[in-house]
């Protein structure tokens, strides 16, 4: 079991960890891992099947500062390997998958606040003193480390077999499973919060309301409500661009306007 293991655990670290590295570069996604883990573990077919069931149910998840909800890579990465191990097919993979998915995603934001967090402070005074590479040698480190640590979770979890593993997740009492059931239920409402927090404008404040009604009220399909912004961002795009060619016009010299100010002349531009 030990080259299976070592397969998964480089695959977590390149994938996973390689797309936070990249920017979100979607290599982590179930429908990239499951195919590779296959190809390398001489059984394809398997991995595409596999990948395929579990980009379907992880199709929505999409971890995005606190909007997280489970960690489709890790949990397509040991679900991949033990249905091809073990010969269970998809039976294998997704009753396992679900619950490594969510527990993946704990232990990766533990290892943020573990590995990553102390060194907040380092990096601000690194910042201050314009130190450019040491800033770049330290957050490749600890990339490095954090990414490490994550795969080790693969490695043992395949090292030990899946009927460990399962045994394991059934160990955790119910409290536990039902608080980061809740807690996962709770996490996207917290990451829209902080997301509104940084991009809030009074002036765009009532576009948000009025998505909250359409799909609130009006019950409007999510993708009806996407179509419906894209026209009215358009609308307001090709308005800003029309107020911008009017702007660049320069106005005639007559005697009717030397007197007016460019505020002036702009309204009646713009109303002629």
């Amino acid at each position: 079991m030990l080259y299976p293991a070592l397969v998964t655990a480089i695959i977590v670290f390149l994938t996973v960890g390689g797309q936070e590295l990249l920017g979100f570069t979607m290599l982590g996604r179930p429908i990239v891992i499951a195919p590779v883990i296959g190809m390398l573990l001489g059984d394809v077919q398997t991995g595409l099947a596999v990948g395929a069931s579990l980009e379907a149910i992880f199709m929505g998840v999409v971890n995005i500062g606190g909007a997280s909800a489970a960690e489709p890579g890790l949990a397509a990465a040991l679900a991949t390997t033990f249905a091809i191990q073990f010969g269970g097919g998809l039976e294998v993979a997704l009753p396992i998958a679900l619950p490594l998915g969510v527990i993946g995603l704990q232990l990766k934001t533990l290892l943020y606040v573990g590995v990553v967090g102390p060194f907040a402070s380092r990096f601000d005074t690194l910042a201050d003193q314009g130190n450019a590479k040491g800033i770049r040698n330290l957050h490749f480190s600890l990339w490095g480390l954090q990414w490490f640590l994550y795969s080790l979770i693969p490695f043992f979890g395949v090292l030990v077999g899946s009927e460990a593993t399962q045994a394991a997740i059934n160990m955790l009492p119910d409290v536990i499973l039902d608080g980061l059931s809740i807690a996962g239920g709770l996490l996207p409402a917290v990451g829209m919060a902080m997301l509104l927090q940084t991009l809030w404008d009074n002036k765009i404040a009532v576009f948000f309301f009025l998505g909250f009604i359409l799909t609130a009220y009006l019950e409007l399909p999510l993708i009806a409500t996407a179509v419906l912004a894209f026209i009215v961002a358009f609308v307001i795009a090709q308005r800003d661009l029309q107020l911008k060619n009017l702007r660049g016009v320069k106005p005639q010299s007559s005697g009717t306007n030397e007197n007016m100010t460019e505020e002036e002349i702009e309204n009646e531009e713009f109303l002629s």
